[in-house]
């Protein structure tokens, strides 16, 4: 039995599409003029938070939006969904980030006043950044507080339906070709292994800032069988070095594991804990994705993917290599 819009503190959910969106009243199952032949068509994009750790900066800017060079954190996503396949796509936010909803907003007069100066490259830039409502759906739905990651996640049922459902987290840059999340889908599809998480090996005194699967068995190829996850383990109670970053595909049981749920780790609704529980029954398997990933969560991760992806542009060379080596201030 599929479970009903959440009661648990998104009991609000609210839908708002600016002008020119899809609006939710319709039939989510009729095809757009693009229709992928992938079984994973839908991503949640939990954009809730509140970027403390970037304050000044994030007071007027969701960190969603915080530029790697020109481009935002949350572009990143979008663009390694599209490319993936992915045709809905669900934006959990706060109703204080009204920022976002206006980003993936097309702007005809921005971009007409662009052309009109002869700045036609940078309107066709603008234009294809933005949602396109002939070519994709685009639902926003308000997680009031903050209760944790697999809230947010629930909060989204509404719109997700039917499964599978990728998850995608746009702090966690990850720079690779092809993008993570089409190698996961195309993994996910040929193997179907229930649920799938993204890992990658970290240290053992980095482990206990992740959520770690319990390993079954040796990996096959990118993929490595697991019985479970264990959120933010103690170093030496780790039941493996494999760190889950920030991309999912989930079957749709998953938000049945997630109602109900009791708040875990820090009082809230961890989605690990209903990825663990789910494990037995339709299986868990994570993918060691190719390509590199930076948490832009953190103030060293976003320089750490700045240097990172001005090095893949040609302009931005002689820049990096007049820094070479790098200043550095005295203490």
């Amino acid at each position: 039995m599929r479970p009903q819009a959440p009661q648990r503190g998104c009991g609000l959910i609210s839908f708002s599409a600016p002008t020119g969106l899809t609006k939710g009243d319709h039939d989510v199952s009729t095809p757009k003029k693009k229709t992928s032949k992938s079984k994973v068509r839908t991503a949640i994009f939990p954009v809730a938070g509140l970027g403390t750790r970037f304050l000044p900066a994030t007071k007027a800017t969701p960190k969603e939006l915080l530029p790697v060079l020109d481009k935002p954190l949350l572009q990143f996503a979008i663009d390694e969904a599209r490319a993936a396949g992915i045709e809905r796509m669900i934006f959990v936010s706060h109703p204080s980030k009204g920022a976002i909803e206006r980003y993936v907003t097309q702007d005809l007069d921005l971009c007409a006043t662009l052309r009109e100066r002869g700045k036609h490259q940078i309107a066709d830039t603008l234009h294809a950044a933005a949602i396109d409502p002939e070519q994709e759906e685009v639902f926003f739905v308000m997680q009031p507080e903050p209760l944790g990651l697999g809230h947010a996640v629930l909060c989204a049922v509404e719109h997700a339906l039917p499964g599978p459902v990728a998850v995608i987290l746009p702090d966690d840059l990850i720079i690779s070709e092809p993008g993570c999340l089409s190698e996961m889908i195309a993994a996910y599809e040929t193997s179907e292994p229930g649920h799938m998480v993204a890992t990658m090996e970290v240290k053992r005194d980095e482990v206990s800032a992740y959520g770690v699967l319990v390993p079954e068995g040796e990996p096959e190829g990118q993929m490595l069988r697991a019985s479970g996850m264990v959120e933010k383990p103690e170093a030496d109670k780790a039941p493996s070095l494999q760190a889950v970053v920030g991309r999912y595909v989930l079957d749709e049981s998953i938000f049945a594991e997630l109602d109900g749920l009791p708040a875990g780790r820090g009082g809230e609704i961890q989605l690990t804990d209903a990825i663990a529980l789910g494990a037995g029954k339709v299986g868990l398997c994570g993918f060691r994705f190719s390509g590199d990933r930076f948490d832009c969560g953190s103030k060293a991760g976003m320089l750490r993917a700045t240097l990172a992806y001005a090095g893949t542009q040609k302009e931005f060379h002689p820049v990096l290599q007049e820094m070479q080596p790098m200043p550095m201030a005295a203490e």
